[in-house]
Formats: C-alpha cells, sequence, structure tokens
C-alpha cells in the first residue's frame, strides 16, 4: 500500500514539475506554425517558424521578440528608452487552444506589462501576432516594434523615404511596405497603412511610430503584426498580393464610371449632370448594350464654400438641390449610383472653406484642415455617413495630406493629442515648409501621418457598417500601402498628374506607363496593380481614328485597374467614339477575371522600350504589348509563372479584340511557348488567351 502511495505521489509530483516546467508552444495549421519558447531564465521569444507549403524552417538568430521605445513624451529630448522582449519576465499563459496562444510579461523597473497574443486560423497561410500594452503609470509609446526578427534572408523590397512638404512628384513616404523571406519564400508586415517596417543588419522590424501617451492602467492594443508564407521565394509576391486579396474590407470589384471632371469641370450643375447621365445612359448602356455603369460622379463643383460649416461640412451649393434629390432620380434611371467628389482636407475646390473654419475654432494646418483633429474629423466623418446613409455610393476623396506639388504636416499638435517635438526647432515654420524636406523631421511628419491614418481608418470602417457595397478611392496626397484595402477600395497611384501630358495618345501612354513602371518596376511598390485609380482612360475630342483611340483604350485598359473611371467630354464624342468605347468596355468586363493578378512586363516606356501588362487565372488570361518608339521592334515572351501563369493548364486559344493581330488568331499555345511578336512604330497590339 505504501508503494502504491508512493508512486501515486511521484507521478502526482512529475505531473506537477512538468505543467510548471512548459517552456515550448506550438501554434499551426497546414500550412504555417510558429514555436514559441519560454527561457530557462523566463524570456518569451520564437524559437522557430515553419513554412509547411515550401518545406522551409526560419530560426531566429537571437531571442528578441518584440521592441519598445518609450518616453516621457515626444517633447522631452532625452527622456526615450528602447525595451525589448528580453527586459521583460514570463508571467503565465494566458491563452492556449488550436488557434491562439497568449502569454503575460512583466518589467517591473518600468512598471509595464505586455500580452503577446499569437492567432491563425484553420485555412490561413499567416500567423497574425498583437500586444496588450499596460502600464501602472502614464507613459509615451514612442515606437511598438510588434515583431523583432533576425532571419539571415529578411529583406525590404521597397527601400525610399520620401517624407517630402514640398517637390513635383516627390512623395514617397515608404510606409506600409512588407518585408520578405528571399529564401523561406514568407513576408512580413504590419496590417496598418502607417507601419514603417525595416531591415537593419539583417534584422526586420515590423512596426509604428504611434508617439501617444497612454493613461495609468489603460490598455493599448497594438495594430497587428502578420507573417505568412508561400511556396516560392521567387513568387512571394504573388503570395502576399493573394493575402492582401483575403484581408481587404470589400472583394476586388470592376468598377466602371463616368466623372464630371473633364466635361465640365468646376462648372458642373444639375442639369448639365443629367445631360451627361442621359447621354452616357442612351449611348452605351441603350443603343451599344454595355452594362450599366456602377457610379456617376459629380466632381469638384457641387460644394457651397461660403456657407457656415461648423454645424456641418461640405454643404452643397444652389446649383443642385440641397439632398442631390434630381440627380439621385436622374442616376436612378440609368440603374446607376450618385458618387461625390470630396477633399477631406480641404484641398482645391474646398480650400476657400478653410479660414472660416480656423476662426470657428477647428484644426487647421496651413492652407488645409488637419487629418488628426478631432473637432474637424468628426463633422467629416458625420457628413460622410450622412451622404452614405443616404445613398451616395462612390466617394473620391481628393486631397488628404496634400497633393502632387504640397504635403503639410501638423507641428504643434499638443493641444489635441498629436506628438509634437518643438526641440527640432519648429516654431516659425510652416505646415509645408521646404525646410521640412530635410529627414531630420521624417518621425515628426510621420507622426502626423500615422495619427491621420488612424482617424481615417476609423471612419472607413463606419463607412463600411452603413454601406458595405460602398465604393471608396483616396487621391492626392495618399500614399500607397497595400493594408489601405482593409479600408478603402483603391489609391491613387502617387507622383502622377491627373492628365497624362502628350500632344498624342502614344506619349500620353508613355507618360503615364513611365509612371507605372517607376512605381513597380524601378522602385519595387508592393501594391496590387489591380486596385490603382490612374485618371484615366479620357476623350475629350472626337476627330482621331478608330483605330488611334482603340489602341489607346485597350493598353490603357490592360494595366488591368478594376477602377475605370470616364474623363470624357460627352457632347463631343462621335458615333465611332462611342463605338470603340464600349467595344473597351464590354472587353473590360470580359477580361476583369484575370485583373487580379495583373502585372507589368518588358521595358522602360520613357527609353522607347516595348512593354506591357498581362494577367492570367486558371482559365487564361490576356498580354498588352506598346511599341513607343519610331521604328518597329521585335519583342518575345514566355509562358511561363514569371509572366503570371498558372500552372496545369496545357493549351490556349488566341483571340485580339483588336484587328491588327490578325497573324495570332486561332493560334495555339502550351504552357512554357514563346510568344514572338513584332510591333510598328507606336503600335499597341492585345492578345487573350483562352
Amino acid at each position: 500500500m505504501k508503494s502504491i502511495l508512493k508512486l501515486f505521489t511521484l507521478i502526482i509530483l512529475f505531473i506537477t514539475v512538468s505543467c510548471k516546467t512548459k517552456n515550448e508552444f506550438t501554434l499551426e495549421n497546414e500550412s504555417v506554425a510558429r514555436i514559441i519558447n519560454v527561457s530557462s531564465d523566463g524570456h518569451l521569444f520564437t524559437s522557430e517558424v515553419l513554412n509547411k507549403i515550401a518545406g522551409k524552417k526560419l530560426i531566429p538568430k537571437d531571442k528578441e521578440e518584440f521592441r519598445l521605445r518609450i518616453s516621457q513624451g515626444t517633447h522631452i529630448e532625452g527622456s526615450d528608452l528602447v525595451l525589448s522582449s528580453e527586459d521583460f519576465k514570463f508571467i503565465k499563459v494566458l491563452q492556449e487552444d488550436s488557434n491562439s496562444l497568449g502569454f503575460l510579461l512583466k518589467n517591473k523597473e518600468h512598471q509595464l506589462e505586455v500580452e503577446v497574443y499569437y492567432e491563425v486560423g484553420k485555412d490561413d497561410f499567416y500567423i497574425h501576432k498583437y500586444l496588450n500594452i499596460r502600464s501602472t503609470k502614464p507613459v509615451t509609446l514612442e515606437r511598438i516594434d510588434v515583431e523583432s526578427l533576425s532571419l539571415e534572408d529578411i529583406y525590404q523590397p521597397y527601400q525610399i523615404k520620401q517624407i517630402t512638404s514640398q517637390g513635383v512628384a516627390q512623395w514617397r513616404p515608404g510606409l506600409g511596405q512588407p518585408l520578405y523571406g528571399s529564401e523561406s519564400a514568407t513576408f512580413f508586415g504590419i496590417e496598418f497603412p502607417g507601419a514603417n517596417n525595416y531591415v537593419e543588419n539583417k534584422k526586420g522590424y515590423c512596426g509604428y511610430l504611434w508617439g501617444k501617451e497612454i493613461k495609468a492602467d489603460e490598455i493599448y492594443i497594438s495594430h497587428k503584426a502578420v507573417i505568412g508564407v508561400g511556396d516560392d521565394s521567387e513568387y512571394i509576391q504573388e503570395t502576399f498580393f493573394n493575402y492582401i486579396d483575403r484581408i481587404r474590407i470589400r472583394p476586388l470589384r470592376l468598377q466602371i464610371q463616368y466623372n464630371s471632371w473633364f466635361d465640365f469641370y468646376s462648372g458642373v450643375d444639375k442639369a448639365k449632370f443629367n445631360q451627361s447621365v442621359s447621354k452616357v445612359q442612351q449611348e452605351l448602356v441603350k443603343e451599344r448594350e454595355v452594362d450599366p455603369l456602377n457610379a456617376y460622379v459629380i466632381d469638384d463643383g457641387w460644394q457651397d464654400v461660403s456657407a457656415d460649416w461648423s454645424d456641418k461640412v461640405w454643404k452643397v451649393n444652389s446649383k443642385f438641390d440641397a439632398d442631390f434629390s434630381t440627380s439621385f432620380e436622374n442616376v436612378e434611371l440609368a440603374d446607376s449610383k450618385l458618387g461625390l467628389w470630396m477633399s477631406p482636407g480641404c484641398l482645391l475646390g474646398g480650400e476657400p472653406a478653410v479660414q472660416k473654419l480656423r476662426e470657428q475654432g477647428f484644426e487647421t494646418l496651413g492652407k488645409w484642415m488637419s487629418m488628426a483633429g478631432p473637432k474637424y474629423m468628426q463633422l467629416l466623418e458625420d457628413r460622410m455617413l450622412e451622404l452614405t446613409n443616404n445613398g451616395v455610393n462612390y466617394f473620391k476623396l481628393d486631397g488628404i495630406f496634400g497633393h502632387l506639388n504640397t504635403r503639410e504636416f501638423e507641428l504643434h499638435g499638443d493641444q489635441y493629442g498629436i506628438p509634437y517635438m518643438p526641440q527640432l526647432g519648429t516654431e516659425g515654420l510652416s505646415a509645408s515648409d521646404p525646410i521640412l524636406n530635410d529627414s531630420k523631421f521624417d518621425e515628426l511628419k510621420t507622426y502626423y501621418l500615422v495619427a491621420g491614418t488612424e482617424r481615417l481608418m476609423e471612419l472607413f470602417r463606419k463607412q463600411h457598417a452603413v454601406d458595405p457595397n460602398v465604393y471608396v478611392v483616396i487621391s492626392n496626397g495618399a500614399y500607397l500601402s497595400p493594408w489601405w484595402l482593409m479600408y478603402i477600395d483603391a489609391v491613387w497611384m502617387i507622383n502622377a498628374g491627373d492628365a497624362a501630358g502628350g500632344s498624342n495618345r502614344t506619349e500620353e501612354l508613355v507618360y503615364r506607363d513611365g509612371v507605372y513602371y517607376e512605381t513597380w518596376q524601378k522602385e519595387n511598390t508592393q501594391f496590387p496593380i489591380n486596385s490603382v485609380f490612374n485618371h484615366e482612360p479620357k476623350k475629350v475630342k472626337s476627330g482621331e481614328s478608330p483605330e488611334v483611340f482603340s489602341q489607346y483604350l485597350w493598353m490603357n485598359l490592360s494595366r488591368g485597374t478594376g477602377f475605370v473611371e470616364l474623363y470624357i467630354k460627352t457632347q463631343e464624342l462621335s458615333e465611332s467614339d462611342w463605338d470603340v468605347l464600349a467595344k473597351g468596355l464590354k472587353w473590360a468586363k470580359t477580361a476583369f477575371p484575370y485583373f487580379k493578378r495583373a502585372k507589368i512586363h518588358g521595358g522602360n516606356p520613357k527609353e522607347s522600350e516595348i512593354y506591357g501588362y498581362t494577367g492570367w487565372n486558371e482559365d487564361g488570361g490576356y498580354i498588352s504589348f506598346h511599341n513607343p518608339s519610331n521604328l518597329p521592334q521585335t519583342y518575345s515572351v514566355i509562358l511561363d509563372r514569371k509572366l503570371g501563369l498558372i500552372e496545369g493548364k496545357n493549351k490556349y486559344y488566341v483571340s485580339s479584340p483588336l484587328e491588327n493581330a490578325t497573324e495570332f488568331v486561332q493560334k495555339e499555345y502550351i504552357h512554357g511557348s514563346e510568344v514572338k511578336i513584332l510591333l510598328k512604330p507606336r503600335e499597341v497590339k492585345i492578345l487573350d488567351f483562352r
């Protein structure tokens, strides 16, 4: 009996000791695993990340799990201190189940607690992580690096940081860009457009500047970090874009719409707008059987900037009904929705309202409104939600943090909780002072961009709750982070004018496509082309041949953006112009399933090299080609995964929506084939593969 009792006691003791000393935890599904350890001296760290898809293992070179930079305030020089996970002691497991892990850590010296949580979905190819941070005394969280991983193959594909106040087409903040693994087929980042993810000495930091104070015992919940895995490091961007497509707030849609800007500029009124709605509906939908447009948009010109906006911003002038009732009726007759231009920062046509708002105590910067000002942003949110609730289904938000030439920043935001840094010598500087181009101000400028971005995110979440089918574009002054797509539908391509410059269609294409090439090929911007706003196609006069207009239009549509806004002068178009436009829009609908994987190929348009766009899915794809030079050129592509093809399909049949590629019609190609093509000077060809 005693021996049995002794054995039972030993078993209980063994179980107790085992429970107390468990120091390894695994979170996994069929695609990915993350192994978390507690070291013998009580520190939490990731020991391995497994890419089960590619059969790769990542082993961090150190034990740093996260990093915090704290201070007594961004304005108090020398008070900042960097703490890493190794400065925190493991206290207990908070959560452990099949799809989540949670741990409590403490730093007694600085009276901080951090809860570290990890999550994975059953069918996800990525793992999330976030921090809950609590302090027993007020503390400023200057920077939060949710991930701090030292990995041999981690790299930063986008490396430009151009947070300028002045400079034409010199706006590349570099915020919200992912990191990749060159051998492990992995991606890393923060699900926040304003994040600053970077690599230094083979160590990846996924975090963001925040700069605000949390009160005693207040809990701050960080934005989520993500680690994802793919099948091949050469195609990790493809995997990353698949992830973005999965997490975006609304599915990628083909949004075809009319915009009044090139038709009437700011002279638009309800009668002119109705005339254009009726004309487009008659010519495209009724006579040429194009599907009804998704929206008809009233651009700059409807707002009453002379009115008192202290109770409601963006009031309607006398050119329209106060509730847009006539315009709503007209677009409903066209089986469509009403869209509006607005400028959140009161730029461009909203600028005259700023001075009065300043006098009434609303938060302004220089010439424009603050995107982080509590009073103004609440009014803006109220108005946008009201318009959305009333049935406005599309919003073009033009002018957020500035425009093509100038940006403004909050330098003195202490009165409403925006980080400020007077030690930089900001006294006397204007919000867009050229001095601010100096990189020494980058942290201060980023604090404002982060605060403004977070406030816009809050607004967009509420807008989606009002209308889950609303379509929102952020235009001038936005920046190209793919994580914006968690809140809106398309982003201005940045650093390009609203009218493509040039004396002919070739020059117009080279201008716009030259920016595409710079943005995606040279700068390595990690943003899906399918969600770009590029201010085209444009057709403001007749007289060009159907062939010339067709080649311009198809090249434009082949860029693969799901957002097609028609900038046309409706009364100037000829019958043949309408014919071409209708045929092009029908092609866009047919090709749209391929836009999800659209990409640029070929050389530099500005160097007169052949280039084009391509997109594919399981059923086929398309390739466009443009020879911008004055000489004939031959070009070839291989139909393989590098071009975007999905392996497994054996045979494709070729057709073309244009009449200049008859030599390819009904040709057959298999995966891996070479397509060789001859293009005349300034010629565009389109090949469809089924």
